[in-house]
């Protein structure tokens, strides 16, 4: 199968398009994975992680980033968790963002292959020599990569905002991808990360990549909305997974969650984060098509 059709496959069967976020912190773990070394902490808090939101969320994103800085026994880690996602029918995007020249690139482009997951992010900044590879991993192996088009951080604008012949640069980079991603079937391979936080800005991106799935991260904690993920859908409310870190996987860290649960009962406030965040994104009209 394409990687659309198994993420419609997921979000079908999950009843969800949430994507959970996996940027465990060591030390802001509950007590119970204590006295461990960080790495070991870190896989064994996301296999129970995985086991409790198995089938209500249609995919997990582990950020590199969170698994490298423990070194080598972050990277088993990383694998382990993969691999326990993968047990649990969950579909993989790793966040890694990666975007080099050209033969770089192509090593990078194996990247899915390698660690066997569904999708990868990139950055497309160094242009079509340099971004094709992923698109062509896609192809050949029938994964997925989400571009960055427009990023949910408070500072994305200093660039990707700027005026470039009349448009911001993010239309530009927007319609590039659309580009490369053309090809047979109702929903493409290539994908776009357009950030809930930027709703205006997202339905510009619609307008320009109809049939383009987008990756939507910063619902939760970093103040984005069911209604903002809805802005980036289509007319349906299709084409959008949206993504939720700290807000879900750390539940019992804050409110409403941290009173009625604590840490003590962790894995009830993440179940009742989750069927919250699904209950608001269904309401909002998101992959109103989709779930049909």
């Amino acid at each position: 199968m394409s990687f659309p059709d198994r993420l419609l496959a997921a979000v079908r069967f999950s009843k969800s398009v949430a994507v959970l976020g996996l940027d465990p912190r060591p030390d802001q773990l509950p007590a119970e994975f204590a006295g461990r070394k960080p790495a070991d902490a870190v896989a064994a808090f996301n296999r129970a992680l995985l086991e409790e939101v198995a089938g209500k969320c249609c995919a997990v994103k582990p950020n590199a980033a969170f698994y490298e800085r423990l070194g080598p026994a972050g990277m088993e880690a990383l694998a382990d968790t993969l691999r326990h996602a993968r047990h649990h029918a969950l579909l993989t995007i790793a966040d890694v963002k990666r975007c080099d020249v050209t033969d770089t690139a192509k090593a990078y482009a194996e990247w899915c292959a390698a660690w066997e997951c569904d999708a990868i992010t990139a950055a497309p900044w160094l242009g079509a020599d340099s971004s094709l590879p992923f698109v062509e991993a896609c192809r050949s192996g029938g994964t997925g990569v989400f571009f960055l088009v427009k990023t949910s951080n408070p500072g994305s604008g200093d660039f990707q905002d700027r005026d470039v012949s009349g448009e911001p640069l993010y239309l530009h980079v927007a319609k590039a991808v659309s580009k490369w991603g053309e090809g047979p079937g109702a929903w493409s391979a290539v994908g776009a990360v357009v950030g809930a936080t930027h709703p205006e800005q997202a339905v510009r991106i619609r307008a320009a990549m109809p049939r383009t799935v987008f990756l939507v991260p910063g619902y939760g904690a970093q103040g984005g909305t069911a209604a903002g993920v809805r802005a980036a859908a289509d007319a349906n409310g299709d084409g959008v997974i949206a993504v939720a870190g700290r807000s879900v996987a750390m539940a019992w860290t804050r409110e409403p969650w941290k009173s009625r649960f604590g840490e003590g009962r962790w894995r009830e406030a993440v179940a009742a984060a989750l069927d919250e965040m699904n209950r608001d994104l269904a309401g909002a009209g998101v992959a109103a098509g989709w779930l049909k």
